[in-house]
């Protein structure tokens, strides 16, 4: 029995779209519900960042907890900067209780990108240690071996990044997690086709699901920001170049059209199970991809 309408879609041979919000630094979450309902009927599950690049937010589990409430799929990310595993064990506790089943696993960003310096990282376990101590606890076991009265159920993920300049640890990486337990995979961001090709040459001999992320850029400034600050995230030279071509006031309808294009490639050459659009606080354009990419809605292709 599938463990969420999310693991149930990934398993068909539907095209599959994730999206994700960013939660507010604040209690104003007017724009975070506004995200959420545009976004939940367009796209199959919705990712609510967890404290992104170090910076301190409304957490990820309240904002799954909204994504539940307005009747979208949430998925909730977890970073084990941030938290011992007492604290996410009873994240995850409470996160089943209230319906949320899909959990994406990350080790998190150093706090040297983020805006509290003088913070101390916690890291008491990372992302492979997270998604073995989840199947723990599905077995009935909290971290310390002792007995759960009810055991959660989770569909778990992690991330992967195909476009690395040296893709050998990140292989190491990846069969690591599977070997953990991870049974989807949302990729960084992903820029050109040849990398992704290479890499699901690989994972296409494991039983798990990828989606590529796809990263909507807004400017040739973004992009320079992105390869110079964001780790893990490398822009071609060849797309920083395409988005300079188109004049100021409609860089960011290039972005779209380039992030459509490259979905679209993605789906018909039949690569990998689907995409996740990472509109980094734009998640009002999301649609606007969606068309770009001569995509249906979630509706549309669930069906």
């Amino acid at each position: 029995m599938a463990k969420s309408l999310f693991e149930e879609k990934l398993y068909s041979d539907t095209f599959l779209v994730t999206s994700e919000v960013g939660p507010p630094k604040g209690t104003d979450i007017s724009e975070l519900v506004e995200n959420i309902e545009l976004l939940k009927d367009k796209v199959d599950a919705i990712n609510v960042t967890d404290h992104q690049s170090s910076v301190m937010r409304f957490p990820s589990l309240g904002g799954c907890l909204l994504v539940k409430d307005q009747g979208g799929e949430p998925i909730l990310q977890m970073t084990c900067r941030d938290r011992n595993r007492l604290a996410l064990e009873a994240d995850l506790l409470l996160a089943h209780t209230r319906g949320i089943n899909n959990v994406l696993c990350l080790t998190g960003d150093s706090i040297d990108v983020g805006d509290h310096s003088e913070v101390k990282p916690v890291f008491d376990v990372d992302s492979v240690q997270l998604l073995r101590m989840i199947q723990d606890m599905e077995a009935g076991k909290d971290a310390a071996g002792n007995d759960l009265k009810g055991a959660p159920q989770f569909f778990i993920g992690a991330s992967v990044h195909p476009a690395a300049d040296f893709i050998e640890p990140q292989l190491i990486k990846f069969d690591k997690k599977i070997a953990a337990g991870a049974q989807f995979f949302q990729t960084q961001g992903i820029f050109e086709l040849p990398s992704l090709r290479r890499f699901m040459q690989y994972a296409s001999q494991f039983n798990t699901k990828v989606l590529a992320g796809v990263i909507v850029l807004s400017s040739p400034r973004m992009a320079q920001f992105m390869n110079e600050n964001v780790p893990g995230i490398t822009v071609p030279q060849e797309v920083i170049d395409e988005l300079a071509t188109a004049e100021k006031g409609k860089r960011l309808q290039k972005g779209i059209e380039i992030a459509g294009r490259l979905i679209k490639a993605i789906k018909e050459e039949k690569l990998c199970q689907g995409v996740h659009i990472m509109a980094v606080g734009n998640e009002r354009i999301v649609p606007d991809i969606l068309e770009a990419a001569e995509l249906e809605l979630a509706a549309g292709r669930a069906s």
